[in-house]
């Protein structure tokens, strides 16, 4: 039942797997281009490793590959090994999860700028979904 101040929390695993870093590089720069208003080639130093094209694509799109549907993992999802080879993007959705957590005994603006070791982790004690502790 929902209470005031009951803390409900969404921990999130979307995998990707890049199939072309060439055109994984180029999608980030260019999206890093159009959310700062850049010209062409402007991105190449700005974007220069797997961190920096990540944070660009997620920028400017809120996800890697936003236009993906999601993706099941197990039965009726695809099969291990099995890559999307065509993306202009370079990258293959690889699954999807989402772990709903209720009652973490501090939601994360309670920690301010120092976050806990492992802000992924389960407290103990908490009920996630629906499984009792």
């Amino acid at each position: 039942m929902p209470a005031a101040g009951m803390t409900i929390s969404i921990r999130t695993r979307r995998d990707v797997v890049i199939v072309d870093p060439e055109r994984f590089l180029a999608s980030a720069r260019e999206a890093f281009r159009e959310l700062n208003g850049l010209p062409e080639d402007s991105a190449v130093e700005e974007i220069s490793d797997v961190f920096d094209a990540v944070h660009a694509l997620l920028d400017r799109f809120g996800r890697l590959v936003p236009d993906a549907a999601p993706t099941m993992v197990g039965y009726g999802g695809p099969r291990p090994g099995e890559r999307v080879l065509d993306r202009p993007d370079g990258l293959s959705p690889a699954g999807e999860l989402e772990h709903i957590v209720l009652d973490d005994p501090r939601p994360l603006q309670d920690y301010g700028c120092f976050l806990p070791e492992d802000p992924f982790a389960l407290p103990a004690n908490v009920v996630g979904d629906g499984e009792a502790p």
